[in-house]
């Protein structure tokens, strides 16, 4: 019986993952003079900025400022090239009325993260918690924030499902002890997502709230 739903938001229900992409090739341009293969970008997806950089410097001082040039390019082309998933707010909002406990769980800052919300037309009134980067020492594939959600909700993982675009985000979710949910329309293949072995697998974001079987 599940009556908590706690969602993944970049490529789970805002569709950001191109500017998250030109965001880092431009500040890895900057910084390093590089850009790395796609797909050495992709398995990072999904982690925090700070740990993606710390791939290429130990340097805590060169780590923060490629933070700051990340978060300068991307702010400042959000609202051009950020919007919700086709149907993902009318999803949550049906899962809201139906009495679902509702949460996010993401990597990166929690001010980034109720930018994007709000923009993409979810609004504060939502989601009864949001874990942000920021919240945590640990973070995904980690379940520390997982477990915060939970542990802010007063529920237990037996009960709530994690719903994800990335291997990192079903991780999580399994090892807080959570149901996993894997969504088809993110960037990462197929294959990948079903290696976690989710419990579910969305095809479209209207089977969202088929994930809330039980009244509270």
């Amino acid at each position: 019986m599940i009556d908590t739903i706690l969602f993944d938001l970049d490529g789970t229900l805002i569709d950001s993952i191109e500017l998250i992409r030109l965001s880092y090739v431009h500040t890895l341009k900057v910084h390093r003079d590089l850009e790395p293969p796609h797909d050495f970008w992709l398995a990072g997806l999904g982690r925090p900025l700070r740990w993606q950089f710390a791939q290429f410097t130990a340097d805590e001082r060169e780590i923060e400022a490629m933070v700051a040039t990340y978060r300068t390019y991307n702010l400042a082309r959000h609202d051009e090239m950020v919007t919700a998933f086709s149907g993902a707010v009318e999803a949550v909002r049906a899962l809201k009325a139906r009495g679902a406990k509702l949460g996010i769980v993401t990597s990166k800052f929690r001010e980034g993260a109720f930018r994007g919300l709000r923009h993409a037309g979810f609004g504060d009134e939502l989601f009864d918690v949001v874990v942000g980067a920021d919240d945590v020492a640990l973070h995904k594939p980690d379940p520390a924030p997982v477990l915060m959600a939970l542990a802010q909700l007063d529920v237990a993982p037996e009960r709530a499902v994690m719903v994800g675009d990335s291997p990192h985000d079903l991780a999580s979710g399994r090892d807080a002890g959570t149901a996993t949910a894997a969504v088809a329309w993110g960037p990462f293949p197929r294959a990948e997502l079903l290696a976690t072995r989710p419990t579910f697998w969305l095809e479209r974001t209207d089977e969202i709230a088929a994930l809330f079987t039980s009244a509270r």
